[in-house]
């Protein structure tokens, strides 16, 4: 299991989340309730080394910033992973540049591809493994409401092997 580093939303953008994977999960759509906590991934590595906390905190004091959550996206071919694109605010990009920046002597054996600014797509996962025949019904749950206004509120280093939180700042 691989290690992140990711944004994590304030109570009531956090509440609007996990509805939306209530209902999924009650239309039988394989939601991300309840195994995990929404969250906007920054970096991610097979590992990420503990040392890399301390200066992660002075960027989470850079927090609350605002999180707009727009469009539905599909990521994959077939049984795709369903999210809802973050809209990526001059502010969010310079946040991430700057986790990676710090990260980078920290991760091993280095960041995955899909992470790296210029190369991101901001986003939070709603489903995994959704089928065909699930993504019309998948996409009149989670399209709605057509944009959410919330807030980051705060950091966290993710172990995913052990699946522990580690609250940064």
């Amino acid at each position: 299991m691989v290690h992140s580093i990711e944004l994590v939303f304030d109570p009531d953008t956090e509440a609007a989340i996990r509805h939306i994977w209530a209902d999924l999960a009650g239309a039988g759509i394989p939601s991300q309730a309840p195994a995990s906590r929404p969250h906007v991934t920054l970096a991610v590595a097979e590992r990420i080394d503990p040392d890399v906390d301390t200066p992660l905190a002075a960027v989470a004091r850079r927090l609350p910033l605002t999180a707009t959550i727009g469009a539905p996206v599909l990521f994959g071919r077939a049984n795709v992973v369903f999210a809802r694109l973050v809209v990526p605010t001059g502010e969010l990009l310079a946040l991430h540049a700057e986790v990676h920046r710090l990260c980078r002597p920290h991760l091993s054996p280095g960041p995955m591809p899909n992470s790296l600014p210029d190369q991101w797509t901001a986003h939070v996962t709603l489903a995994r493994r959704v089928g065909g025949p699930q993504l019309g019904r998948a996409l009149r749950i989670a399209g709605r409401p057509a944009q959410i206004d919330g807030r980051f509120a705060g950091l966290r280093r993710w172990d995913g092997k052990n699946k522990a939180e580690f609250v940064l700042g």
